[in-house]
């Protein structure tokens, strides 16, 4: 299995580097730059890698319409235009020059999901680092080729595309002159339940597609985003907020402070424990000998004696010889002479 890589801002990312959290800040502004600012202050304070904007207007993702094909059935947003959704979750565009001015005082890096060709124009007045194509949006292979015209890294999130769409919207990117691509497993439930998750998909897409793979999570903890490491994801993006009683749109199913500082935190940790095969005796494990079994004598004999099974013992500690070799101890003949309680050695006995 190959192990690709790609960079954001001078960090790489890859199954052979810690993963890399993104902390999705979405809506959950709620309405307020003060809000946005404070949430980006608190990815850089958890821990995270990145954050993530969505830069879009209503009138730039969907139609000022009350026809039912433009309103909303079930879920959190049920009965809702789409319009009027858009309208209170979107990002002001001129707030993005100092949220982008912020984060970079805090020395978080910050790019963003655009959803039309002027958002694109916008965050590359920005120097936005990268891009992320948000799931709905896979299917728009003309927005993915003008993203990837940038020559910047590019992320592309997966749900709802099958495995037909996902290779498309690749190659969409590679046309473009995408040079850098990751892409993310992703269930669009919003939020997703645990179970829809089918994780094993990671290492096949990472087998299938040979491209850097991470996971675009959107279930209540931490529990699937952990497990993913496990399994190749070398990216893991959460949405974040202050509150997720707050009442915006994304924040009942995005995670607080104190969750993204644990996520930062233990999805490393797993990172770090999957390691390599590696049979031997660890370094904690060093100080453990004495809980081992060995032989140890338990007389004294002479040099010259024969040790029968009368004269040795297998007990802890585990400073003699195995107790397997425990047959090829008896019948040897001592070349020194042993006390009791002392710990059997090969270099004590005779092979005559």
């Amino acid at each position: 299995m190959s192990n690709p890589v790609i960079s954001i801002a001078g960090r790489q990312i890859s199954r052979n580097h810690s993963p890399y959290i993104i902390a999705e800040l979405s809506a959950n502004h709620n309405g307020r730059l003060e809000t946005a600012l404070q949430i980006i202050e608190e990815a850089a304070r958890a821990g995270a890698d990145a954050v993530k904007l969505q830069t879009y207007r209503p009138d730039t993702i969907t139609l000022d319409s009350t026809a039912e094909d433009f309103r909303i059935k079930g879920g959190l947003w049920d009965g809702r235009t789409l319009y009027e959704l858009y309208e209170e979750a979107h990002m002001p565009w001129e707030w993005h020059e100092p949220l982008f001015k912020r984060a970079r005082e805090l020395g978080i890096p910050i790019f963003s999901s655009p959803f039309d060709t002027s958002a694109v124009d916008l965050l590359e007045n920005l120097n936005a680092p990268a891009y992320k194509i948000a799931s709905f949006e896979a299917v728009d292979l003309p927005l993915i080729r003008y993203v990837a015209s940038t020559g910047k890294p590019m992320i592309i999130s997966t749900g709802m595309a099958d495995a037909e769409e996902i290779q498309e919207a690749i190659e969409a990117a590679r046309e473009g002159g995408c040079k850098e691509l990751a892409i993310l497993h992703c269930v669009s439930g919003y939020p997703a339940p645990a179970e829809d998750y089918n994780l094993r998909t990671i290492p096949d897409m990472i087998e299938r597609f040979g491209l850097v793979t991470g996971l675009s999570d959107h279930t209540l903890d931490n529990t699937t985003a952990i497990a993913s490491v496990v399994l190749g994801a070398s990216i893991i993006e959460k949405h974040f907020t202050l509150d997720r009683n707050g009442g915006g749109p994304d924040d009942s199913f995005s995670l607080e402070p104190e969750d993204l500082t644990a996520l930062c935190r233990d999805s490393k940790t797993a990172w770090k424990a999957l390691g390599e095969v590696d049979y031997g005796r660890k370094s904690s494990e060093q100080g453990n000998a004495q809980f081992r079994r060995s032989l140890y004598f338990v007389k004294d004999l002479k040099a010259g004696d024969v040790v029968d099974v009368a004269a040795i013992r297998s007990v802890r500690p585990g400073y003699g010889v195995a107790p397997k070799y425990m047959d090829e101890v008896i019948g040897k003949r001592l070349k020194v002479d042993v006390t009791c309680n002392s710990p059997v050695s090969f270099e004590l006995l005779s092979d005559t």
